[in-house]
C-alpha cells in the first residue's frame, strides 16, 4: 500500500489548521504556502473532507477551512478513507469458500465409481489452483485490518504533538503591533 499525495496532503493541511491556527478558520492560500501544497489541489481535497464532515469552512475576510471535530478526535484513517476509500493493501478479490470446497469433493464419473476408491495413504492430493489465493487473501485481509488500525490509533492532535518534539515552532501571529 502507498499513501497517494492527497492522503499526505490532507494530512498535512489538517496538521497545519490544527498546530498553527489551533483549529480556527485558514485561508487555503496560508496552507497551500506553510505546506507546500498546489492550492488548486488542495481546495479540491478540502472540498471532499468538508463532504466527509471533518472540515468545515467559514465565509468572509477572517473565514477559510475549521476543523469540523477537535484534533484529538479526527484519526488519519478517517481522513485516508474520506480521500481514498477503505484502507487495503490491494488485490484482496474474495474467494467463495463453499465452491472451493465442492471442487475438492467433486462427483466421480462413471468410470471412476466403477473402480474402487484408493485408500488415503495411496491417493495423490488433489491440486486447489484457488488454496493458495484463498490462504494469502486471508492473510492479506488481517495485514489490512492491522495497516487500518495503525492509521486509527493516531489523531491529528498526535501529529501536532510530534512536530512539538521534533522542535518546530509556530510563528508569531501576524498582528498589528502598537507601539505608545
Amino acid at each position: 500500500m502507498k499513501l497517494s499525495s492527497k492522503g499526505r496532503y490532507a494530512v498535512r493541511a489538517l496538521f497545519d489548521i490544527a498546530f498553527y491556527n489551533e483549529g480556527r478558520p485558514t485561508q487555503v492560500k496560508d496552507i497551500a504556502e506553510r505546506q507546500g501544497i498546489p492550492p488548486r489541489f488542495l481546495e479540491q481535497i478540502f472540498q471532499e473532507l468538508k463532504r466527509a464532515g471533518i472540515v468545515g469552512s467559514k465565509r468572509g475576510p477572517q473565514g477559510g477551512y475549521l476543523l469540523a471535530q477537535s484534533a484529538d478526535a479526527i484519526r488519519l484513517g478517517d481522513i485516508v478513507r474520506a480521500l481514498e476509500g477503505p484502507i487495503s493493501l490491494g488485490g484482496e478479490e474474495s474467494v467463495d469458500v463453499d465452491a472451493l470446497e465442492t471442487n475438492q469433493r467433486s462427483p466421480r464419473t462413471r468410470s471412476e465409481a466403477a473402480t474402487p476408491r484408493a485408500s488415503a495413504a495411496t491417493r495423490r492430493p488433489r491440486r486447489d489452483s484457488r488454496g493458495g489465493q484463498l490462504a494469502t487473501d486471508s492473510v492479506f485481509r488481517d495485514l489490512s485490518a492491522q495497516v487500518e488500525a495503525c492509521f486509527d490509533a493516531i489523531t491529528v492532535a498526535d501529529v501536532c504533538a510530534r512536530a512539538h518534539q521534533l522542535g518546530i515552532k509556530k510563528p508569531h501571529p501576524q498582528g498589528y503591533v502598537y507601539v505608545i
